[in-house]
């Protein structure tokens, strides 16, 4: 693929799209910031005190990406104290993809990581494993300029093209050309990262992307109308899911499963505080606080996903719904070529830990 070599000034960009600051440690006092009442807080009660004093303390290190749907969970552990219930500390690092997260993991600076759908296909391929299901979302989108004389997916033949290798980005770029009988020899296409892309949209230097949110929104503010939306997830629901997922290494999950099932139960209290729509101010908050983003632009992202409970989640595990889903997710990559053949679910997407943490 063709690197763009314009110089692409992403200063103007960076105000929400970059990262959130360099990896920083989050040891939050909740008791300024949390509110006072909620059932999620409130049900382990006294019992999840002595739980997490009789638990010998951890650190994890933790990788996010600077977006709503990322940092949802974690960042409502942490500040609702669920982590420390469980007797975690957390850092929390901030990193641009999830193939650089995997990367990361592999030399072993980071314990957990979250990533898009994207970066699934490592985990197919055998690189990590998936411990915890995140959510569904529907935050990528292919993004034309109306004025380059694009109104549909089969108008992008010949066109520059900005997208992010290895991540959602190109693989509802993939997607989008399928579906309009092209490939990507069809196009001009330029392996860029996030923030690159946006800038290079905003100057015109590109005729259309493929990108997530909160760059989508960027997009979008910046060039209003001029701007059309070929595809997005839900454009192919019913052939590739959107998932996002919680992920280790292989060998620190057999050698440190105590510590995802409770990093696992953490979570599990943050999907049902999450999923109450009346907790997304303080959580839109709690996460520009966090990257120093901009309230409203957090905000705006509180809809990119399908945020389960806790419990709706074990319910589709048991009724086979969310291995259905990363069979889906998965027959993509196939199709793509991106994986081989097709992988047992059970091999890389670790079932019985989130069945064990609801316990």
């Amino acid at each position: 693929m063709k690197k763009l070599l314009a110089t692409l000034t992403a200063a103007a960009l960076a105000l929400s799209l970059a990262a959130c600051s360099s990896p920083s440690s989050t040891s939050t006092d909740t008791s300024s910031t949390a509110p006072d009442s909620s059932s999620a807080a409130t049900t382990e009660g006294a019992d999840a005190a002595d739980t997490a004093t009789s638990q010998e303390p951890i650190t994890l290190n933790i990788a996010y990406m600077p977006n709503y749907a990322s940092l949802v969970e974690v960042v409502t552990a942490e500040q609702m104290g669920y982590f420390e219930e469980e007797g975690i500390t957390v850092n929390l690092n901030s990193f641009a993809d999830g193939p650089t997260i995997i990367a990361a993991m592999e030399n072993g600076s980071i314990d957990i990581g979250y990533i898009g759908s994207g970066a699934h296909k490592l985990c197919i391929n055998g690189q990590a494993k998936i411990f915890c299901f995140a959510h569904v979302g529907n935050g990528d989108a292919v993004m034309a300029l109306s004025d380059h004389g694009i109104t549909t997916a089969a108008d992008l033949k010949g066109k520059k093209v900005g997208y992010a290798s290895g991540t959602s980005s190109e693989a509802i770029l993939q997607q989008t050309l399928t579906q309009a009988g092209l490939t990507m020899d069809d196009i001009e296409a330029y392996e860029m990262d996030a923030s690159g892309i946006v800038s290079a949209m905003i100057s015109g230097s590109l005729d259309a992307c493929a990108l997530w949110s909160p760059s989508t929104l960027a997009v979008e503010e910046e060039l209003g109308d001029n701007v059309v939306v070929l595809a997005d997830n839900l454009s192919f629901s019913d052939t590739s899911a959107s998932i996002s997922s919680w992920i280790c290494m292989a060998n620190y999950a057999e050698t440190n499963r105590d510590n995802l099932l409770r990093f696992t139960r953490a979570l599990y209290k943050a999907k049902d505080y999450r999923a109450d729509p009346a907790n997304a101010e303080q959580i839109s908050q709690w996460i520009a606080s966090e990257c120093a983003l901009d309230y409203d632009t957090v905000y705006s992202q509180r809809g990119d996903a399908e945020w389960l409970t806790s419990q709706e989640m074990i319910d589709q595990i048991n009724d086979g719904t969310i291995e259905s889903l990363y069979k889906s997710q998965q027959n993509a990559f196939i199709a793509s070529g991106d994986v081989a053949a097709e992988v047992p679910v059970e091999d890389y997407v670790m079932f019985d830990l989130m069945l064990e943490a609801a316990e």
